[in-house]
Formats: structure tokens, sequence, C-alpha cells
């Protein structure tokens, strides 16, 4: 792994997430990069040969029940309670503006 990120290649990586920074923020970004990075090659070095994998921290175990499913076909009861529907819908107002190029 790289011990260095370059201000170059955080303000790339920026411009490929159509990000904007401004020099502040570029040398404070650059710099989180970099004590991650730290902190991964930090990692790296820990002697994990012998140790079983983790999949969680604590002791507990999820408790799963059978999916039935309950109180279904409520779609005459929820359509009461729409301010608008049709057809069988829910009619909403649109919040899309199409006059406007993507």
């Amino acid at each position: 792994m790289a011990n260095q990120i370059s201000k170059e290649e955080v303000q790339h990586v920026a411009e490929l997430a159509k990000l904007e920074f401004n020099a502040t923020d570029l040398d404070k970004f650059t710099k989180q990069f970099e004590d991650t990075i730290d902190l991964v090659n930090t990692l790296n070095e820990v002697d994990t040969e012998g140790v079983e994998p983790t999949f969680s921290v604590t002791d507990q175990v999820d408790r799963m029940r059978e999916d039935v499913a309950v109180q279904a076909n409520q779609k005459d009861a929820l359509l009461k309670n729409a301010p608008d529907e049709e057809d069988g819908f829910i009619r909403v107002p649109a919040i899309i503006d199409e006059s406007e190029e993507a």
C-alpha cells in the first residue's frame, strides 16, 4: 500500500467525484487521507497468524423468526386513509420537474 498521497491525487479523486475543494479543504483532506493510509499500514503490521476471524464483537446471536405475512390485504383500508387515489394507487403530486434537461 502507498505510504503517501499527493494533493494532486486528492484533487484528481475530487474531480472524479464532481467535488470542488478550496486550498484549505484540499490540505485538510490530503492530511486525512495520509492519516488513514498510516492507520491501515499500522494495521497491516499486526501479526494475525492463527487468530480466528471475528464476525461480531459481542456474544449476541441474531434471533430469527419465521417470515409470515400478517394483516395482509389491507389495500382498501390504506386507500381510505390516502388523501387521493386513482385506479387502486395513492395519487401524489409530481416532484420531478421535467422542464429541465438532465
